[in-house]
């Protein structure tokens, strides 16, 4: 495992937002869904596509507060833009359990 410095993780934004939208994406290579996520005034809505679809169902993604990275550059995938990253935890054979804070807490906290 390459280490980093702490130089370098200072410079991730990983913020908390909560899930308003989640829809099927067929055109993604995995599949996937296409997420919009509220981030708080500050940084507002971001979309993002997250292949997160072994566990989770689009109607039970509704209001859940996610951990994602929204500092990285857009990123097209198909038809859609990529505007943060989701974080989530890899299973063995590849099942995505999200990231999420224990309790609920202000879209766009900053995770220190």
């Amino acid at each position: 495992m390459e280490q980093i410095t702490w130089q370098d993780f200072e410079k991730v934004e990983m913020r908390v937002g909560t899930i308003i939208q989640a829809n099927d994406f067929p055109g993604a290579r995995n599949p996937a869904y296409q997420l919009q996520i509220d981030f708080g005034p500050e940084l507002g809505i971001k979309k993002s596509s997250a292949q997160i679809t072994r566990l989770y169902q689009p109607d039970e993604l509704i209001g859940k507060q996610v951990v994602a990275v929204v500092n990285f550059p857009k990123k097209q995938i198909a038809t859609f833009m990529s505007e943060c990253l989701v974080l989530g935890v890899v299973g063995e054979n590849k099942d995505i359990v999200l990231l999420k804070p224990d309790k609920p807490v202000e879209n766009g906290w900053r995770i220190a």
